[in-house]
């Protein structure tokens, strides 16, 4: 939320409009125990935040999820904070 705001895109208080979704994860979330995956169906991207080493993971991933860089996370040309 807060690189949406960066970037004008969202005002902090409201939801920010599409396609922006807030993926649900806890304040924790890391790279290194959670993976951001993506499918893309009928025109669109799906997302799913997932635990690394869980059974489901491995299931999304042989589904044709595929693991999103992190590099992309995050509004284009806008530095990460």
């Amino acid at each position: 939320m807060r690189q949406l705001v960066d970037a004008g895109l969202a005002d902090g208080r409201t939801p920010p409009p599409r396609p922006w979704l807030q993926i649900q994860g806890s304040r924790d979330a890391s790279t290194l125990w959670y993976a951001i995956l993506r499918k893309r169906e009928r025109g669109i991207y799906l997302g799913a935040l997932t635990l690394r080493h869980q059974g489901h993971y491995e299931k999304l991933l042989r589904d044709g999820w595929e693991e999103v860089p992190i590099d992309e996370i995050g509004v284009p040309g806008n530095q990460a904070t």
